[in-house]
């Protein structure tokens, strides 16, 4: 029986989509595409007669109506979400309405925004002795966030943090880090469009980020990292000292 697969598309590279969804996205009958936020160069991987809906101009009946059909169909029907969709990809609202219809479903993970834009700037986000804990999170939008989950009480621990979909309102966000706790030196950077061929990757302090972002003109699509796993401080894991023991060497 056809089903509806739910694909992480990567971060923005093509390439980096996992084997499993290249291959669940070149056999499919139809795909529905978050065309705001998708490479487009994924769909090349369709096959010719492959039916593509964008999502951005969809709501969610819609979706869930291209989605029953097509299983009824006996079509197979892949959902290509952003990144990955376990973060801020409206899943679940779709999984609810499709276990309605008794429709069903797999999920196929992809690679994160925030994965890639540590692997576009080579860093680590958690770093012996340093960091070892990662936050990630958002400031409130037309989306609310809870008031116990704000940017300050977060900046408070000083760990390593991913601040998603607020790049609009920078100065906002580092007024909140810098009221929560982390110092204005702590070292910030802030990466658009990550892995995607038009990558641009700013470096700075709390002190200067904001300045650094309206001088390039980025209002979205943007992460913000801050936290001292962006610093020159660092120390060697204990992993590979040649003085640690451990089961695989003695």
């Amino acid at each position: 029986m056809s089903k509806v697969h739910f694909v992480g598309a990567g971060p923005g590279d093509k390439e980096l989509i996992t084997l499993r969804g290249y291959r669940l996205l070149s056999e499919a009958d139809i795909v529905i595409y978050a065309g705001s936020l998708v490479n487009p160069e994924l769909l090349e991987y369709c096959k010719e007669d492959c039916e593509i809906y964008n999502s951005a101009v969809m709501d969610l009946e819609e979706i869930i109506s291209v989605m029953e059909e097509g299983v009824k169909a006996g079509k197979e029907v892949v959902r290509l979400q952003t990144g990955d969709f376990s973060i801020y990809g409206s899943i679940r609202e779709q999984v609810e309405e499709l276990n309605k219809c008794n429709i069903e479903f797999d999920c196929t993970p992809g690679v994160s925004s925030f994965l890639g834009a540590s692997s576009a700037m080579g860093v680590e986000y958690t770093v012996p002795e340093v960091s070892q804990s990662v936050i990630i999170t958002r400031m409130e939008g037309r989306t609310p966030v809870p008031s116990r989950e704000s940017i300050e009480s977060f900046a408070a621990h000083q760990t390593s943090m991913v601040i998603f979909l607020s790049v609009q309102e920078i100065e906002k966000v580092v007024e909140r880090l810098v009221e929560g706790g982390y110092p204005t030196d702590t070292p910030a950077a802030v990466i658009y469009k990550a892995t995607w061929p038009d990558e641009k990757v700013l470096k700075g302090t709390l002190s200067d980020i904001s300045k650094k972002v309206r001088e390039n003109g980025i209002k979205k699509t943007a992460l913000i990292m801050v936290g001292k796993f962006l610093g020159e401080e660092y120390y060697n894991s204990k992993l590979y000292d040649k003085d640690f023991v451990h089961e695989y060497r003695g």
